[in-house]
């Protein structure tokens, strides 16, 4: 289900809560079921959630399977899209999580890890200023988001001029957000991302 559904919890204990819940309502919810047997269901998953948490404690390769390890999904080069896949989540994704951080742009970081409980940390880069506009998702993987260009009253040869200029390619790119300033975060296929200026049409802003 990848990491942003399961939240606080690592993912054997969603799956286990998951489970009692199931086992425990069984029993009650039919009278011709004797309780005991659901008591006894719930104390052996108790039992084997505990033998897994001494397992996980061991560390080491036994963790990484049980819960998982963290994900590097922003790095000095920028937005890593291969890791984001890898967890099942596109860039919208890691641009929500971002912002329930308090963070918008993604020039503004150093480094995003997900955590394998699905939690977001953040190293704030000291290089950046904070956006004074909210960036726009324009192009996504080597696709260009048309809803948001419809929303601040831009097209599509807009785009596509901006990267010929850069002597880039739509179908490189992996990452293109623009804000109401004009500043835009560019990161293309196995390139670090820049940051420069996109030519906005006179009197479009946000």
């Amino acid at each position: 289900m990848g990491k942003r559904q399961i939240g606080e919890m690592q993912p054997f204990e969603f799956i286990v809560t998951l489970i009692i819940a199931d086992l425990a309502c069984v029993p009650m919810a039919d009278v011709s079921i004797p309780l005991i047997y659901g008591i006894v269901a719930v104390v052996t998953l108790f039992g084997l959630h505990q033998l897994l948490s001494l397992i996980e404690q061991m560390g080491g390769f036994a963790k990484k399977v049980i819960s998982g390890k963290p994900s590097v999904v922003i790095n000095k080069n920028g937005v890593d899209l291969y890791e984001l896949k890898r967890n099942n989540m596109g860039v919208e994704d890691l641009i929500e999580s971002m912002r329930s951080a308090g963070y918008f742009a993604f020039d503004e970081l150093d480094y995003a890890i997900f955590e394998s409980n699905g939690k977001l940390s953040a190293l704030k880069s000291q290089n950046s200023q904070e956006s004074q506009s909210v960036p726009l998702l324009i192009v996504n993987d080597g696709n260009i988001h048309n809803s948001n260009l419809k929303l601040v009253n831009l097209d599509k040869s807009r785009v596509t001029d901006f990267l010929k200029s850069k002597g880039k390619s739509l179908k490189n790119t992996e990452v293109l957000t623009v804000d109401g300033k004009g500043k835009a975060y560019l990161k293309m296929k196995n390139s670090p991302f820049e940051i420069s200026e996109f030519p906005l049409p006179q009197g479009v802003q946000w």
